[in-house]
């Protein structure tokens, strides 16, 4: 299986380099600047899973270098999809391609699927917490890395298939999951939750956990997300909310979202993504979400970066 990692941040780069690691057939689609960094510096991956690296990846920059693959890793922040879009619509043109996007939230399910095909667009998720340093390496921090995966589409099985193949070989965790559309909305209101809450406290998850009304705020953003998700036909139980809720308490106290980390270096957020996606759903099914709306109404001045005064 020939893969493509599109986009090669940390969450690309470090699944990306998990597949090299396991002798796949992988490169990279980057924007120049990156490209060179990736040139100069190679690929490198700093983690409790076990260090890698690796000098001389393949990298394309244009559509037209890209060789036959067989499945697209989207690994691009959500404020990036709507630029992408033609650029994979080639790619998957020209090769056939799957594509399996591990962007957060849920609005980027319906763009892909318009513009590719609904069989063309698998289901998919990443949990890992991991940072680019300034060398542009992964540094991944939290014990394990996670990318769960699924077929929305009968056509999708096989490739679904060639993956498990592959998971035996990995320092990493693919798990196909038959309901991927119940893990996708399991991961979007955790990490509603937690982006949201560390972000607008500009701290992290540890002064959360431990202050009783501060946890009071993400617990009541899980619940609004719980309520949003049953509106999209995806029931979660109590049991389930309450796991999202330990989810949160089982990290390190230093440990902290990729928006909140994002939001401190004064790049852009995925606030419309990810809270401002939430709103628009709730609009269309005629919900309030108070408490995320205040959170939106919070961190909306950060979308681009650090306001400039």
């Amino acid at each position: 299986m020939n893969s493509l990692v599109f986009g090669a941040g940390a969450l690309g780069c470090y699944f990306g380099g998990r597949l090299l690691e396991a002798g796949q057939d992988v490169s990279f689609f980057v924007r120049d600047k990156r490209a060179q960094q990736l040139m100069d510096q190679g690929l490198k991956i700093s983690s409790p899973e076990g260090d890698f690296e690796n000098q001389n990846i393949a990298i394309y920059t244009s559509v037209e270098q890209v060789p036959n693959v067989d499945l697209i890793l989207l690994t691009v922040k959500g404020y990036h999809l709507d630029s992408v879009i033609p650029q994979i619509q080639a790619i998957v043109e020209r090769t056939g391609a799957f594509v399996l996007p591990l962007l957060n939230g849920m609005e980027h399910m319906e763009k892909l699927q318009e513009a590719l095909g609904k069989e063309k667009v698998l289901g998919g998720l990443a949990a890992i917490v991991a940072t680019l340093d300034e060398e542009g390496h992964v540094v991944h921090t939290n014990s394990n890395s996670l990318l769960k995966y699924g077929a929305l589409h009968s056509e999708q099985i096989q490739i679904c298939e060639q993956l498990e193949e592959i998971q035996q070989r990995l320092k990493s965790t693919f798990k196909r999951e038959a309901d991927i559309l119940r893990h996708m909305w399991i991961k979007y209101s955790f990490i509603t939750a937690f982006s949201g809450i560390t972000s607008a406290m500009q701290l992290p998850v540890g002064y959360i956990t431990g202050t009783p009304a501060t946890m009071n705020v993400a617990k009541k953003v899980i619940q609004e997300m719980g309520t949003l998700a049953e509106k999209e036909g995806i029931y979660l139980s109590e049991d389930e909310v309450q796991g999202i809720i330990n989810m949160m308490k089982s990290f390190k106290n230093e440990a902290t979202s990729s928006m909140h980390q994002d939001l401190r270096k004064g790049l852009p957020i995925e606030i419309e993504h990810l809270q401002g996606g939430a709103l628009r759903l709730a609009e269309k099914h005629q919900v309030q979400l108070p408490v995320i709306e205040t959170i939106y109404g919070i961190l909306k001045p950060y979308e681009n970066g650090r306001p400039e005064y």
